[in-house]
């Protein structure tokens, strides 16, 4: 329906003559049903230069306006059939239904001539051509306002026949048709207003001339003059007052409605567009009648309508100016704002946060702290956009504001710098933040915002080392650490350029500008660090946290520096800094972080190599010296070990593995050493834990090394064959140790044994490697036993059960996720083992029965072992999976007795576990139909296994597992089908088939599964017999469940050896054992697929006219938005009987747009409140449901 504005602008449009209608009928005539006459190409022509783009614009609109000039109702008709075009219509508007029909008969005639193959429409369609063609449309219609804003605009008939066809159009049905006249209409608006703005601009001009004139001396006053300029403001005026009419047309027409419009883009545009009139034009719509709609639209459902909101607001918020304009809606919407920065669109989040940036720039007071606080975690945010926002409105809000006297005062330098106290302010927020392993997130968020403070590594290193000044607090412990810190952070970001980990796709190609500054910051960190790193070390020698943080500034250092800046003293400063640390701390991590600062400068294409080579073989020469001594001392103490001379043997075997991790020190025979150590310790079974954790990870390193010579194929056949002696002497010895009392010398030699076994399996001799085949190790049944042992009785516990892992610290939550931690490694260092063939896949079986009791704890990890099992071997997997199904129940059989109860939880939960395994053999029956037979065979097998010792009237012990079985039946296809209830047949008695007790029911439910579906392929695992009714389980029983036919295909299937195939060879089609391993199975766990709308819950078909009952909140039937069917749906959100308090608040036949030179400006009335309840106009569920079903229907 029309508003009365439109009606108004068609009475307007009436006042015309009859002749002035008809000066245009001749040519008008010539375009029926689109056959033009030659000079009648207009409005293709119109459609198709707008399309490609290759015309200057303005030159188009020219044209246009000296054929309307010539002929307005020809031009018209050009026009409008320009926007029906532009809509995607084939039809065409002809002169006589542009003469006889009203608007609403021609937009449903145009309606009728839809094109419904396709849902495409320009805006929507892909393609360079189509994207351009929008800003080609928008330009256009700005165009085109522009070149007739001096006159044709005020004639009282373009403009109302326009805007007539563009509110007709937005109120259709037709989503197409919506879409295109809104965004015409909103660009049209957005013109107007733009002429507005000049009206008023010269309204004003004329006004302040007038006045100039008026106040002359009567003797020098020209009354012609101002009899002109009262005569230009009455017309501005009058052109004034008819802008408004048209703006108010179109906003109580359009926008109004299609703000709030079922399709997201059409909202999108509409609060886009409400945001340029109130930037533009902000004395007449910057108020708070036009910025609620904005306020409400922050609530939208669509990510991309409230960014629009938050970009709009931004425009707004940039202009200190129009502060003062802004503060009623930002202390309504302010909450909303800040809980946008959670949004789950990162997108919109980092609007919002970059909205609140400049919310604080215009004032320091609309913010309160717990506002500011809300903003300030997200900079250690995962996703890096958000991170940066949030670091900027940090950066504004702690660092932004210096002391006027400090620009003024001389540049000095490090604590006394102006940067001084913005890095203690750095600090302070570090600390506070209360996540200190995150330094390198909140370096990474400020980096873009304050790297000018963050590089002042000279000041950062004044405020380590130098006095504090009189007057100044000097840094806590505490401070110093987390400066240390963050300095390392920033040390790494400017020599590696890339987020850390976890934040970003990874590293990017820098430009060039970028790797200049990459160079430039390594040369100066070098010549500041190089001197200043000793000094650092020794002052905090003692500390292991903050010397684990200095000692790993040297990998980043450009060790050229040293030689061309003359600082050899320095490093052999440091080298001595480093060996006093390596000899005074035990710490693993900071043994282990001077190892690596050793490898890191013995660089053997830097001449500072030989220097510090030497000096670190000093330092593995007298380590190892002294550990041979000190063991052998160790070693004569018998079963009584002195607690002083084994915290002696402890240290330098800590010392000796870090270093052993980045260097070889093969040249030391450090296994000869260490495996006397452990065998002591296994004969005396007293050796302290921790000497022994370190000389199983020594001799581990040995190994490795050991086996990284061999590869390079320069060492001698002697020297594999005693590494393979070694290896093989290893790995007993760690088994042994896995019956050790100690859990935490058990874990380790269970990982170390995973980790050698997989290394030293089939795998090491390809890629050509041939040559190290002596080295493969195939791990005896007995070591295979032990390692399965210590997965079961190491992992899959209860928390509470793990006490001696937690040290007695089961209350502390962190201790548990660390101890959960572990096992998850110990849990996938096995199946690891499992998937690369070293261990027997078989016993997965022990692995996969524990998927349902520890889903949550290694459920990833168990399915990901059945994924990579099955796409080794599918048949070998089932059978597998089977097994494991086989051994719960033979554990449930000794718990429960032969006379179980079937709805039992236990019974239950095999079943569950059963229907999971089932699920993950995915859709593709072909890819998993030999598995699954030999699934079948091997569970009739064993259903069948154990006869019942009352005699063959009873059921066998183990019948019950056929209901298991059942879960699988949907699986097998539907000659399988046959071909397996055939073999079912062979262990069954003329009696079983015959029996109907309680008992038997599983037999029967199993049988019933195979038959059903026998004749098609639905794969029904529930029987259409209701003998399950009276099944003594509890749980209901599930419908049938219709799923999508798979072809049977003809793909040649070849059986195996006479010896695998088990099915009856009289079958016309048997069933394959062996075929063709795909190189992928899914195995992504599906929920149980809802019944298509078109079957009954028993498999009988329907009629396909049918939809599934839904409620989608629609008023009417048959309307639907679909890209495949004609686009005719409800326009609005709103449901049958239209919320009736969207509107609440509003009068939108008083709310005229008032500009404010007009003399029609009269006093707004207060806002009332609840124009800023955005439940009026936004209202969750209403919302949420009515997208839901729009949605479905669309795909």
């Amino acid at each position: 329906m029309l508003t009365c504005d439109v009606i108004m602008l068609q009475a307007k449009k009436g006042k015309k003559g009859p002749g002035e209608k008809g000066k245009g009928a001749g040519k008008g005539a010539g375009r029926m049903n689109g056959h033009h006459q030659e000079n009648g190409m207009e409005n293709v022509m119109l459609f198709e230069v707008v399309r490609l783009g290759k015309s200057a614009m303005q030159s188009v609109v020219d044209d246009w306006i000296e054929s309307y000039k010539h002929d307005r109702d020809v031009a018209l008709l050009d026009l409008i059939n320009f926007f029906i075009q532009c809509s995607g219509c084939k039809g065409v508007v002809t002169g006589e239904m542009f003469r006889n029909m009203q608007n609403s008969e021609i937009i449903r005639k145009m309606t009728e001539e839809f094109d419904e193959d396709s849902g495409d429409y320009p805006l929507t369609m892909a393609g360079p051509q189509w994207k351009k063609f929008k800003s080609s449309f928008c330009e256009f219609i700005g165009v085109l306002v522009r070149q007739c804003q001096y006159s044709i605009i005020y004639d009282e008939y373009m403009m109302d026949t326009v805007i007539s066809l563009l509110t007709g159009l937005s109120d259709s049905q037709v989503r197409a048709f919506r879409h295109t006249s809104t965004l015409a209409a909103m660009k049209l608006m957005t013109a107007l207003v733009n002429v507005a703005l000049n009206l008023s601009i010269n309204m004003d001009n004329t006004q302040r001339q007038y006045e100039a004139e008026r106040n002359k001396m009567i003797g020098k006053r020209a009354n012609d003059r101002l009899e002109l300029l009262l005569q230009k403001r009455k017309e501005l005026q009058e052109n004034q007052d008819e802008i408004e009419n048209m703006m108010n047309a179109i906003f109580k027409g359009v926008f109004v409605h299609r703000y709030r419009d079922a399709i997201a883009e059409i909202r999108a545009i509409c609060i886009e567009e409400i945001g340029v009139w109130m930037k533009m034009y902000s004395d007449a719509f910057l108020n708070d009648s036009y910025l609620k709609y904005v306020g409400w639209t922050m609530h939208d459902k669509q990510g991309e309508v409230r960014l629009k909101c938050l970009t709009a607001l931004q425009g707004l918020y940039h202009n200190r100016e129009l502060n003062a304009k802004l503060e009623l809606f930002t202390s309504r919407f302010k909450d909303r704002i800040v809980s946008m920065t959670l949004d789950k669109e990162y997108d919109v989040a980092v609007q919002a946060i970059k909205l609140l940036t400049l919310v604080l720039h215009s004032s320091d007071e609309v913010l309160t702290a717990e506002d500011c606080e809300s903003v300030y975690h997200l900079v250690y945010s995962a996703h890096r956009p958000v991170a940066v926002a949030a670091g900027e409105f940090l950066f504004k809000k702690l660092f932004s504001h210096r002391d006027p006297e400090d620009d003024s005062m001389p540049k000095r330098r490090g604590r006394q710098s102006v940067n001084a106290n913005l890095i203690k302010t750095a600090v302070f927020f570090f600390l506070e933040s209360e996540l200190h392993e995150h330094a390198a997130y909140l370096v990474d968020s400020m980096w873009d915002c304050a790297a000018e403070i963050l590089k002042d590594w000279e000041c950062m290193i004044s405020l380590l080392l130098d006095e504090p000044l009189p007057g100044e607090e000097a840094l806590t412990d505490r401070q110093e650490t987390a400066l240390i810190e963050i300095m390392l952070c920033t040390i790494r970001q400017a020599a590696e350029c890339h987020p850390p980990v976890g934040r970003g796709t990874g590293k990017r190609v820098l430009t060039a500008k970028e790797k200049k500054t990459q160079l430039d910051d390594r040369t100066r960190m070098t010549e500041l660090f190089a001197i200043a790193l000793p000094a650092l070390l020794a002052k905090y020698s003692v500390d292991a946290e903050k010397v684990t943080n200095l000692l790993q500034l040297p990998q980043f250092f450009d060790l050229e520096i040293y030689t061309t800046g003359r600082l050899e003293k320095h490093l052999d400063s440091l080298l001595r800094q480093i060996r006093e640390i390596v000899e005074k701390h035990t710490d693993t991590d900071v043994l282990e972080a001077c190892s690596k600062t050793y490898h890191a400068l013995c660089n053997e294409e830097f001449t500072i190599f030989n220097r510090v080579d030497i000096a670190r073989s000093q330092l593995l020469d007298e380590q190892v010296d002294k550990f041979n001594r000190l063991l052998e001392d160790f070693l004569q103490e018998g079963e009584d070990p002195d607690e002083d001379d084994a915290y002696q043997v402890l240290s330098t075997l800590k010392r000796i593995t870090a270093f052993h991790n980045a260097h070889d020190l093969s040249k030391w025979d450090l296994f000869t050493s260490n495996y006397k150590l452990l065998n002591t310790g296994i004969e005396n079974g007293d050796m302290p834990e921790q000497i022994v954790i370190h000389a199983l990870q020594c001799t581990h390193y040995v190994i490795l090394w050991s086996l990284a010579k061999v590869s390079e194929g320069t060492s001698k056949k002697e020297d594999m064959l005693t590494l393979r002696k070694q290896m093989r002497a290893f790995c007993l010895m760690c088994q042994r140790y896995l019956t050790s009392v100690n859990t935490a010398v058990k874990e380790q030699a269970f990982t170390i044994l995973c980790d050698l076994l997989l290394i030293f399996s089939h795998q090491i001799i390809s890629g050509g490697r041939e040559a190290l085949e002596p080295l493969v190790y195939t791990p005896e049944a007995s070591l295979q036993s032990d390692l399965l042992n210590f997965i079961l009785d190491h992992v899959f516990i209860d928390q509470d059960e793990d006490s001696n892992s937690t040290d007695g610290q089961q209350d502390d939550e962190a201790s548990k996720i660390e101890a959960l931690h572990k096992r998850r490694n110990l849990l996938a260092a096995y199946c690891k083992l499992i998937i690369y063939n070293v261990v027997e896949m078989n016993t997965g079986a022990d692995i996969f029965k524990q998927y349902m009791r520890y889903y949550n704890d290694y459920g990833d990890i168990i399915k990901e072992t059945m994924s990579k099992t099955r796409q080794i071997d599918k048949i070998q997997c089932a059978k597998t999976l089977i097994l494991s199904l086989q051994q719960l129940f033979n554990e449930m059989l000794s718990d429960l007795g032969p006379s179980f109860d079937r709805s039992s939880s236990a019974f239950c939960g095999i079943k569950e576990l059963a229907r999971r395994f089932s699920l993950t053999f995915g859709l593709d029956q072909l890819k998993t139909r030999e598995a699954i037979a030999m699934l079948h065979k091997d569970g009739i097998e064993f259903a069948f296994k154990e006869p019942n010792p009352q005699g063959e009237g009873h059921p066998p012990l183990n019948l019950a597992f056929l209901d298991i079985l059942s879960e699988f039946s949907s699986k097998l296809m539907r000659q399988d089908k046959r071909t397996v209830h055939m073999y079912l047949e062979r262990f069954m008695t003329f009696q079983m088939a015959l029996q109907r007790e309680d008992c038997w029911l599983p037999l029967i439910s199993y049988r019933n599964s195979l038959q059903a579906g026998g004749d098609d392929d639905t794969m029904s695992v529930v029987s259409g017999i209701s003998s399950r009714g009276s099944s003594v389980r509890s749980k209901k029983a599930k419908p049938a469940t219709g799923k999508r036919k798979l072809p049977e295909g003809k793909t040649k299937e070849s059986s195996s050896s006479s010896t695998e195939v088990w099915m009856n060879r009289e079958q016309s089609m048997q069933t394959p054992i062996m075929m063709p391993s795909p190189h992928l199975t899914s195995t992504i766990m599906r929920e149980p697929k809802r019944l298509r709308p078109e079957e009954s819950y028993m498999g009988t078909p329907q009629p396909q006219h049918h939809q599934t009952p839904m409620d989608y909140n629609r008023r009417g039937t048959g309307l639907m938005e679909d890209d495949e069917e004609p686009i005719v749906e409800d326009v609005m959100m709103s449901s049958e009987g239209r919320i009736e308090d969207l509107n609440e608040g509003m009068d939108f036949d008083t709310m005229d747009i008032d500009l404010p030179p007009s003399k029609n400006r009269r006093e707004r009335s207060e806002l009332k409140p609840d124009f800023f309840d955005p439940a009026s106009i936004m209202d969750e569920s209403v919302r949420s449901t009515h997208f839901l079903g729009y949605d479905a229907f669309q795909r």
